[in-house]
């Protein structure tokens, strides 16, 4: 039997147990029987004991020190693997990804965000600034690209990465969870948002909710600064109380939240986020984990979202500043319990 050929994912930006690189990449290939390296900020000390090799790198709280310091003892660190394979996830390791290709092995960038637009949307930045610095961004990513393998998260980014192979963000299926009964006949007047939170990923506009619908609370979980979540409270007014956020100032492992899905007869996972390009043409993540996890899908009405969920009849997808429309969704779904419990069905579902 030949020896195990060597991968190394490396990340100087990612929580160590980010779903996509962790779960979904490295453990994966632990499983189809490759010899896993995972090179991250404090990767034994959070991740603890694994079949993936670890490799932590000092956490480092300045940005500037990480983006040189953390990306020099990154490429220390992998180049002495002698790997077969190497893939970066952070746009700031693109000249490690550089110095580590050589004609024997295979080096890949996992584009995870569609960074160019991002630039573009940072308001903080004047409009000038913000073409030159996306410009120059695309420039210095092109360069050291060239050599290495493309893997896209999203469809769309395959217009700007011809070359690039879709590797989509589905959710690693548990059987069992899809097999087993929703209590979706139980009264519920709960809503689920999982993921990062910020404003752009619809913090405020889905802390407004139980103005809407005074019946409804909504549970977040993911990581959220602390004046954000302060925000949160405002926009919701006297309804504080009904705005619940799992993550103020912390990570929250995949774990606790699968946990979560199953602890609730949720009404619905929710996606309501503001008008933004750099979300509006994405298939996001957790509509797939709602849908496994056996939840219909209340998100913003999107083109691409709202194709989405008629597609695969799925949800309902409505004008998140609407707030009649949020409330009737909402109730809709309250009071026709067998009706999203069809949609909430994973199976005969292809992706």
């Amino acid at each position: 039997m030949g020896q195990k050929q060597k991968v190394v994912h490396i990340t100087t930006v990612h929580h160590p147990l980010d779903p996509r690189i962790y779960y979904k990449q490295c453990q994966s290939l632990q499983k189809a029987g490759y010899d896993v390296t995972f090179i991250a900020p404090n990767a034994k000390e959070v991740i603890g004991e694994t079949n993936v090799n670890l490799i932590s790198l000092k956490k480092q709280t300045n940005r500037l020190k990480r983006m040189f310091l953390s990306t020099i003892d990154a490429y220390r660190k992998a180049k002495k693997v002698h790997a077969d394979f190497y893939t970066i996830h952070d746009p700031e390791l693109l000249p490690v990804a550089w110095l580590l290709k050589k004609k024997h092995n295979v080096v890949i960038y996992d584009i995870h965000e569609d960074y160019e637009t991002s630039i573009l949307q940072k308001e903080y930045l004047p409009k000038l600034l913000q073409r030159v610095l996306a410009k120059g961004y695309r420039m210095m990513e092109s360069f050291f690209s060239r050599k290495l393998e493309l893997l896209l998260a999203e469809k769309y980014y395959q217009e700007k990465y011809k070359r690039g192979v879709c590797l989509l963000n589905y959710p690693i299926l548990d059987q069992e969870q899809i097999s087993a009964e929703r209590k979706m006949d139980q009264a519920s007047d709960e809503l689920i948002y999982t993921g990062n939170l910020s404003e752009t990923r619809g913090a405020l506009t889905q802390a407004r909710i139980p103005t809407y619908h005074p019946a409804v609370t909504v549970r977040f979980y993911g990581k959220c600064a602390q004046g954000l979540a302060e925000q949160m409270y405002v926009e919701a007014k006297d309804k504080k109380a009904q705005i619940v956020i799992n993550g103020i100032e912390s990570y929250v492992p995949k774990a606790e939240i699968d946990q979560a899905y199953v602890e609730k007869p949720w009404i619905a996972g929710i996606a309501l986020f503001p008008y933004d390009p750099h979300y509006m043409r994405k298939e996001l993540t957790k509509f797939f984990e709602y849908m496994s996890h056996g939840l219909p899908i209340l998100c913003s009405n999107f083109p691409v979202w709202e194709a989405f969920v008629k597609k695969y009849k799925c949800g309902l997808a409505i004008d998140p500043n609407d707030p009649d429309a949020v409330y009737e969704a909402i109730e809709f779904l309250r009071t026709n319990r067998e009706e999203a419990k069809k949609w909430a069905k994973m199976v005969d579902k292809p992706f």
